[in-house]
């Protein structure tokens, strides 16, 4: 079999090559077959942003499911239920979808990356369908919840590696482009009753034109079929990375699914709220890419971890003495765009630590160690302003 280049064998002062790896050019760091990279990415955008897409609220915006969840809690929908039981739903979209990490990787490994985002279609479409008709708690929990959780799971995980199987030196910045699609979805307004329907109809539709659109580089990379290499847990550079994806993964779930239902606490009316979690998106949005940049410019792990010390300095030293709407737009818009850099560096760190050989195994371990602190959420008591994690 013939030899497959990788971006090193070539001149790091040569920004083109005409060189080619199979169908593949190097250029300023891209392993570009064609223009078809650039079509993974824009598929890869489309699977960030319908997934948030799904998880927006009702009245004037769909936002994330922080504002979701205060509408559960404020509309009294499902009066047999408790503030924890929406919690939970909204964490299941995360920890079960993470759960399934393993098996996901397997089959994507052993198959196609397309048999379970296709799988995963169907799950996601039928969990938000289902959902829009549900009218007690326990339906929700297997819709909202688990449904969607799997079809966040079957197409997120094996969708993930692609970028990064694609870019050597500007790794970062593309992962940083299509990550911004999550924070772009949580901007589209749309009504409440027809949130979840007009979600699953989208998934059928655009997320299958994504997922033909996708092609990974198995073949040439030869990547671990192991779901679950308990081998790498071994490795200190491998722990530290799994600590460092949990102590994140549990801010950012306390942060994105509260901050709405914190500013109502205060006394600041729906309206308000939910333009701060607009902000927050949009700072999503805007950040991601620019944390992309950095990271390919800087160190992906040096950024990665100033990142995370500065999100949690701005939650002290701006959100947790807030007392106005304005200083919680302030806080939305700086936290927005840096809270998110897992999402972001996940992938490149993990190519980092292990390489791009062991990639899919080390995300697995990722994706298991976050799943107890994304079903954690914060809670208001009732006749309460304070918040609680659960």
């Amino acid at each position: 079999m013939e030899e497959i280049l990788t971006p090193n064998d070539y001149y790091p002062d040569v920004p083109f090559s005409f060189a080619t790896l199979e169908d593949n050019v190097i250029f300023w760091g891209f392993i570009i077959p064609g223009r078809r990279i650039w079509l993974d990415m824009c598929s890869f955008l489309f699977l960030h942003q319908l997934f948030h897409l799904g998880c927006g609220r009702a009245h004037a915006f769909q936002q994330s499911y922080g504002v979701y969840l205060s509408y559960y809690l404020s509309d009294n929908i499902f009066p047999e239920a408790s503030p924890i039981d929406f919690a939970l739903i909204g964490g299941l979209n995360f920890s079960i979808a993470m759960l399934s990490a393993p098996v996901v990787t397997i089959i994507a490994r052993k198959y196609s990356t397309k048999l379970p985002m296709l799988l995963g279609l169907g799950f996601l479409a039928t969990g938000y369908i289902s959902a829009s008709f549900s009218e007690r708690i326990w339906q929700l929990y297997l819709s909202q919840g688990i449904l969607v959780g799997f079809g966040v799971g079957f197409i997120y995980i094996p969708s993930i590696v692609i970028v990064s199987q694609w870019f050597d030196k500007k790794r970062s910045l593309a992962n940083g482009i299509s990550a911004a699609g999550s924070g772009i979805g949580g901007l589209i307004k749309i009504s409440h009753a027809w949130a979840l329907r007009l979600t699953a109809i989208l998934s059928c539709s655009v997320l299958f034109i994504a997922t033909m659109l996708i092609r990974n580089r198995n073949d040439a990379i030869r990547p671990s079929e192991r779901g679950f290499d308990i081998k790498l847990l071994r490795r200190l550079d491998v722990v530290l990375l799994l600590s460092w994806a949990f102590i994140s993964m549990l801010g950012y779930i306390a942060l994105l699914f509260s901050l709405p239902d914190y500013a109502r606490s205060m006394g600041l009316s729906d309206a308000q709220a939910t333009t701060i979690n607009a902000i927050l998106n949009l700072g999503t949005a805007v950040g991601r890419p620019l944390i992309g940049i950095i990271s390919d410019k800087f160190g992906r792990i040096e950024v990665a971890g100033l990142l995370t010390c500065a999100c949690g300095i701005s939650c002290f030293a701006i959100w947790l003495p807030a007392i106005s709407y304005g200083v919680l737009i302030l806080f939305a818009c700086v936290s927005g765009a840096i809270f998110g850099a897992f999402w972001v560096t996940i992938g490149p760190l993990c190519v980092e630590v292990t390489g791009l050989e062991e990639l899919q195994s080390t995300l697995s371990l990722s994706w298991t160690v976050i799943v107890l602190p994304t079903t954690c959420k914060l809670s208001k008591r009732e006749y309460s302003s304070n918040l609680r994690l659960i």
